[in-house]
């Protein structure tokens, strides 16, 4: 697999709190950084109602899909390198990667 591209939503293992191997979860790329980095925002099928969540539905994407409906969380930003992701699940829209990445903005304002 290539590099991800900004808007395609990846599967990545998260690591747990106490730094053993996590489940796997995806997450948007909203950033590719020089080299080997991508900054992800942290996707979560659980509900989230804390004023920068975005709903990520099936009709959102472009290519691809998720299992479930799921919400972004432009609040939960970081970064990885790209060999840690696993696979692409899809490509969501561009009004949609426009959506979160004004909701990312407002945390910097």
């Amino acid at each position: 697999m290539g590099k991800p591209v900004v808007g395609e939503v990846v599967v990545l293992p998260f690591p747990q709190t106490n730094l053993q191997a996590g489940k796997r979860r995806p997450a948007l790329v909203v950033a590719d950084l020089s080299g080997a980095d991508l900054v992800l925002c942290q996707i979560t099928s659980q509900a989230r109602s804390d004023g920068y969540s975005v709903a990520l539905l099936g009709a959102d994407f472009e290519r691809g899909r998720l299992a479930v409906d799921s919400v972004v969380r432009p609040n939960r930003l970081f970064t990885v390198e790209e060999s840690v992701v696993l696979y692409a699940a899809g490509k969501v829209k561009d009004a949609k990667l426009q959506e979160v990445k004004a909701k990312i903005r407002q945390l910097f304002t």
